[in-house]
């Protein structure tokens, strides 16, 4: 299954490592760090022009990328969960 991330972006639920809350996390000087360095580094994209709210690490085939999302958090991971309900009601239909 895939999660609509914001803008024209989709990532396969599987890929994902964490979705995390920009404003809470970003408080930690290591957090801020560890956002500069991936920045610098080319790991980062932003799916929106929008003021980021989010940002998911995903990794694929051993690369990891990191996406700020204008959407929250919260939402991101409703939409997983929801997801997870259609697939165990689809499961039970067979």
């Amino acid at each position: 299954m895939f999660l609509h991330i914001g803008g024209e972006y989709v990532v396969p639920v599987k890929n994902i490592i964490a979705i995390m809350d920009l404003e809470t996390t970003s408080i930690s000087k290591d957090t801020k760090e560890f956002l500069r360095v991936a920045e610098e580094e080319g790991f980062v994209k932003a799916v929106t022009d929008d003021i980021p709210k989010s940002y998911i690490i995903t990794e694929f085939n051993k690369k990891s990328e990191i996406y700020l999302s204008a959407i929250s958090s919260v939402t991101l991971q409703k939409r997983i969960k929801s997801m997870s309900g259609v697939k165990n009601y689809l499961d039970k239909q067979k």
